[in-house]
């Protein structure tokens, strides 16, 4: 798909601005704090209903306002798409596509596809398990938006859960509190935690399935994607083959779904079990942990606590990988998700989505930008952020578009403010 004009009303840094943008290469130039992430940041939050950088919406409206509007112009399939986003902290966001008002806001997932890197997936190696379930749970409601509604529904019974555990251990330490009804106080949770169980392990099993099936998927991109970017292999022609012609190769990256539900139904690497199997074995191990979740209050089974596990040699990344190495395998779980969504285009067919890279070749060293140019040279479009031209690897090369960002403007180079390429 193609981004083809940007609106923003009072959108971080910027009151008004109207941006048209072409196919091919589109890189953003300013001063640190003028505004470019800003930008890419707006496009990124109606791929995902969330930004790269903050987890709350209320840096996103400029100061002294109380609302912010991103408008976009797309094409998607070759059809014009229209998606409109207005942004309230404290309250609904809501969001129009062709004009017409969604029910849900997460019914926006799916139709703006993007994959964007950043400097702050370097966390995707190096920090907690958080963020890699983020990463897989972003990429999954691209391509399959109704797990969005799936995890919001995992999120809730686990929140209600969890609450009613933390009860049960202060009935456990001696306030039992009254009886209802006739019932013991600690009977009737008992009763209610099973009927969570059930729950929990009915949504979970469902999310678990499909993350594993996605990380099935992306393993071999994300080990291809490694060999681009991290060797002189990456010059070899065989790995600048389209996703759907590539041949198998030995990467030293791998990626794995890490989760003690699998390890218990014993899965080898690759499998993919049933959503029944994995279903009976969590919903065992729900009953099994009762007294050890009710002392601590906290649920211990489910995929709010599995990982992707990153390995780099047949070694667990975090850890092992040194600085640069952290740097290719990040870049290579975006550039092989990049490769996953144009093999998987969707109900409307609409090829490969629009690649984002956030201020990265200042994080690269020389080789690496290098070979990052060459890779995304052929993308149908490509938004960039730098402070400097100079950071412009020589590999970038084709059609490729100044925009000068200062202050809230944002100027196409060589033209006057206001005017088009």
């Amino acid at each position: 798909m193609l981004l083809t004009s940007l609106e923003l009303t009072d959108y971080r840094s910027y009151p008004r601005l109207s941006l048209a943008v072409k196919p091919g290469i589109t890189v953003l130039v300013g001063r640190n704090g003028q505004g470019k992430t800003n930008i890419v940041e707006a496009v990124w939050y109606l791929a995902t209903l969330s930004s790269h950088r903050v987890s709350h919406d209320a840096a996103l409206v400029h100061r002294g306002e109380s609302t912010a509007i991103i408008r976009a112009s797309f094409l998607r399939a070759g059809r014009p798409l229209q998606v409109d986003l207005e942004i309230t902290p404290g309250r609904s966001n809501r969001a129009r596509v062709q004009g017409s008002g969604l029910s849900r806001l997460r019914d926006l997932l799916g139709e703006v596809r993007a994959v964007l890197f950043a400097p702050e997936d370097l966390g995707l190696v190096k920090a907690d398990p958080e963020g890699r379930r983020r990463f897989l749970d972003e990429l999954l409601f691209v391509i399959a938006p109704r797990y969005a509604s799936v995890k919001a529904d995992y999120d809730r019974v686990l929140k209600q859960r969890s609450n009613l555990l933390k009860q049960m251990r202060s009935m456990r330490r001696g306030s039992s509190g009254r009886s209802v009804g006739g019932l013991d106080p600690a009977e009737s949770a008992e009763s209610t935690l099973v009927v969570w169980d059930q729950q929990l392990a009915r949504l979970g099993a469902d999310l678990l399935r499909a993350r594993l099936h996605l990380v099935n998927r992306l393993r071999p991109h994300v080990g291809y994607s490694y060999l681009r970017v991290s060797s002189d292999e990456g010059a070899e022609e065989s790995l600048s083959l389209p996703p759907d012609q590539r041949p198998e190769v030995n990467s030293p990256a791998d990626v794995a779904y890490r989760s003690a539900v699998l390890d218990e139904l014993g899965a080898l690497p690759g499998t993919l079990p049933t959503t029944v199997e994995i279903h009976d074995v969590m919903l065992r191990m729900l009953g099994e942990r009762h007294d050890e979740e009710i002392d601590r209050g906290v649920t211990l089974v489910g995929p709010h606590r599995d990982d992707m596990e990153i390995r780099l040699h047949d070694f667990p990344a975090k850890g092992y990988a040194s600085h640069g190495e952290s740097w290719s395998l990040a870049l290579s779980l975006r550039l092989g998700s990049y490769d996953l969504l144009r093999l998987e285009e969707g109900d409307l067919g609409d090829g490969e989505p629009i690649l984002i890279l956030d201020d990265v070749f200042s994080e690269l060293d020389v080789h690496r930008r290098e070979r990052l140019g060459r890779i995304v040279t052929g993308a149908t479009q490509v938004l960039i952020t730098t402070a400097n031209d100079t950071d412009i690897p020589t590999s970038l090369h084709g059609d490729m578009h100044l925009v000068d960002v200062t202050l809230g403007e944002a100027v196409p180079r060589n033209s006057s403010a206001g005017s088009s390429w």
